[in-house]
C-alpha cells in the first residue's frame, strides 16, 4: 500500500461504550474491531482482532453488540469501560486483573419478548434500540436447555395471545430444571390450564408461572424450585435474580472471598438470595441486608436449614442505609447493589472507622465510579479491580473492586 493510500485509512484503536469502533481522532465505525482500518468513505478493512460473528442474527439482535471482536479485544473493552468511568471521576485506576469471561452458550437466565402477528409467533430479544422482536432461530449465548424451549414456546403462546398482542418470557435454570415465567397473558378455561400443565410436564420444567398483571402465580411446580448457593439449596422466587452464568458467579465469589480474607464479622449489603452471604458464612458471622421480601424469606429459610451464622435484616438500603455506628461493628463490608449503585450508603461507608476492607460488586461502571469517588474522598484506597464478562459479547460490564484503609 502506497503512502498516499495509507493516508486514506485510519486504524480503529478501541471500542466505545456502545460497541462501535473509534479512531484516534474520534471517528466512529459500527461493527469494527481494534486494528481494523477505517476508510475516508466509511469502508472497513478487517484487522487481526476482527472475527466472523458466530450468530446468524448478529448484528440485528440486540442481545449482543460485540460478536465481531476476539476475546482479547472484548476483555480490553471491559477494562476500558471501567478505567474510563473512573477517569471521569478523576480517580486513577489500580491494576486490573485479567477479565473473567463466561463461555458462549452458558447464559442461564434470559428475558425474551413475544408477539403474535397473525399466524406467526415471534419470540426472541428486541432489536437494538427498538421494540421489534428478532425471532430467534439460534442463539450463541443461551444455555442449550433454555434455547430448546424457544420453538415449543411459540406453539404454546400462539393461541394464548390475540393478534398484535405481546407477552414476556423469563427463563432461569434452577436446580430442578428450567423455571419459566410467562407475563402479560391470561389463562382462561380448563383447556388452557391443561395445555400449560401438559407443556410443563412434556418439557420437564421445574416450574411454570403466569403473571397476568397481579404478580407471578405458579401453575406447575412438582417440587419447590431452588438454586444452590454456597452448597445450600435456596428457595427461588418466580422471576427472581440469579447471576447470569455459573462461571460469572464463581468469578465474583472468588474475588469477594479473597478480599474478605480472614475477617470474622462481615456485612453483606444488597444480599439478594445469599450469593455471597451463604458461602462466606461457612466460617464467618455474616449480617445480610436485603430489601426484596421474597429474597429475604428465601435466604432466611436456607440459613435456618444449613445452620449458617447469618443475621438477616429485611431493610431497604436506599431509604434506610446503615449509619457509620452500625457499620463499625464489622471487619469487612460486601455490597452488590443494582445498576443504580449505592449512593445513599456511601457517606456512612466513607465515614466508618472500624471497617478495614470493602468488596464492591458492580454491574454499572458509571455508578461504581461515582460511589468510588465518595469512598476515595473519605480516605479509602482503591487497590484492585477484576472485570467480569457474564453477558458475553454485550457492552454490559461487571466488576469486583477491593477498597482498603
Amino acid at each position: 500500500m502506497s503512502d498516499e493510500a495509507v493516508k486514506d485509512w485510519e486504524p480503529i484503536v478501541r471500542i466505545a461504550a456502545r460497541g462501535e469502533g473509534i479512531t484516534a481522532d474520534g471517528r466512529h465505525s459500527p461493527l469494527s474491531a481494534p486494528g481494523d482500518l477505517l476508510g475516508l468513505d466509511g469502508s472497513l478493512q478487517w484487522g487481526p482482532h476482527h472475527v466472523e460473528p458466530p450468530c446468524r442474527h448478529f448484528p440485528k439482535c440486540g442481545g449482543c453488540q460485540l460478536q465481531q471482536v476476539d476475546d482479547q479485544s472484548y476483555a480490553d473493552f471491559l477494562g476500558q469501560r471501567i478505567t474510563g468511568a473512573l477517569a471521569q471521576q478523576k480517580i486513577d485506576a489500580p491494576p486490573l486483573a485479567p477479565a473473567a469471561l463466561s463461555a458462549p452458550g452458558t447464559r442461564r437466565r434470559a428475558s425474551l419478548h413475544a408477539e403474535r402477528q397473525g399466524k406467526r409467533m415471534l419470540l426472541g430479544f428486541n432489536e437494538a434500540q427498538s421494540h421489534h422482536i428478532v425471532d430467534l432461530r439460534m442463539c450463541a449465548v443461551l444455555d442449550p436447555k433454555l434455547f430448546a424451549l424457544v420453538d415449543p414456546l411459540r406453539r404454546l403462546l400462539h393461541p394464548m395471545l390475540r393478534d398484535r398482542r405481546a407477552a414476556g418470557v423469563q427463563m432461569t435454570l434452577v436446580d430442578q430444571g428450567v423455571d419459566l415465567l410467562i407475563e402479560k397473558v391470561e389463562v382462561d378455561g380448563l383447556a388452557a390450564i391443561e395445555g400449560l400443565n401438559d407443556f410443563a410436564q412434556a418439557h420437564g420444567l421445574a416450574r411454570l408461572s403466569v403473571d397476568d398483571g397481579y404478580g407471578p402465580q405458579p401453575r406447575w411446580e412438582p417440587e419447590p424450585a431452588t438454586v444452590t448457593l454456597g452448597g445450600v439449596a435456596v428457595p427461588f422466587p418466580a422471576g427472581g435474580f440469579l447471576q447470569a452464568t455459573a462461571e460469572g458467579e464463581a468469578a465474583l465469589l472468588a474475588e469477594v472471598e479473597a478480599i474478605v480474607g480472614d475477617a470474622r464479622l462481615v456485612a453483606d449489603l444488597f444480599a439478594g438470595l445469599g450469593t455471597f452471604s451463604l458461602p462466606l458464612a461457612r466460617t464467618r458471622r455474616v449480617y445480610a441486608a436485603e430489601g426484596a421480601r421474597d429474597a429475604v424469606l428465601g435466604l432466611k429459610a436456607a440459613a435456618d436449614r444449613s445452620q449458617r451464622m447469618i443475621g438477616i435484616d429485611h431493610r431497604d438500603l436506599f431509604r434506610r442505609p446503615l449509619d457509620a455506628a452500625e457499620l463499625d461493628r464489622f471487619d469487612v463490608v460486601v455490597l452488590d447493589p443494582p445498576r443504580a449503585g449505592a449512593r445513599e450508603q456511601m457517606p456512612a461507608l466513607a465515614a466508618t472507622t472500624k471497617v478495614r476492607r470493602i468488596a464492591y460488586v458492580s454491574c454499572n461502571p458509571s455508578t461504581f465510579g461515582r460511589d468510588a469517588r465518595t469512598l476515595v474522598e473519605g480516605g479509602w484506597r482503591l487497590e484492585r479491580i477484576t472485570p467480569v464478562g457474564q453477558f458475553r459479547w454485550s457492552t454490559h460490564t461487571e466488576l469486583v473492586a477491593a477498597f482498603a484503609r
